[in-house]
């Protein structure tokens, strides 16, 4: 049985389908292995209490290794990058047909307020959802003085 070099889709016309080919000829053009990191940011939470402050994003298929997390000069940047895979699934090595799943860049970078302490952040990558906690200076939260 010989398969089609082409998948076709429900649509007679898919306007995203002729994107993905002009990304993939400009990508062989230009020697690159695989599509162009995308533009489109994941999303983010932010949120404070009197000691800390979270950040907590949806990263869906990214492991520990494919997260990049720094902090500097009051800005935090998260960085999501996912590379194709060599063989998927244990598959063996042949053409593709179609190809969705390729090389994926994400990246966004928050300038935190000086009341955040740099210097102990934890981040937790669980289930798809990373967790970022920032401590908050000592000096800059709110502090009880008592009447005399």
């Amino acid at each position: 049985m010989t398969l089609p070099t082409r998948v076709n889709r429900a649509l007679a016309y898919d306007p995203s389908e002729t994107v993905r080919d002009w990304e993939i000829a400009l990508n062989r053009f230009l020697g690159r292995e695989c599509g162009a990191a995308l533009a489109a940011p994941f999303t983010v939470d932010v949120r404070e209490d009197a000691d800390h402050l979270y950040v907590v994003a949806d990263l869906p298929g990214f492991t520990k290794e494919e997260v990049d997390i720094t902090f500097e000069n009051s800005t935090l940047t998260i960085t999501g990058e996912k590379h194709p895979e060599k063989s998927p699934g244990g598959a063996p090595q042949g053409e593709y047909l179609l190809q969705e799943r390729r090389y994926t860049r994400y990246q966004r970078s928050f300038t935190l307020p000086p009341t955040v302490n740099g210097q102990n952040v934890d981040a937790k990558l669980e289930e798809g959802v990373l967790t970022i906690t920032l401590n908050k200076r000592e000096e800059t939260k709110p502090r009880k003085i008592a009447v005399k």
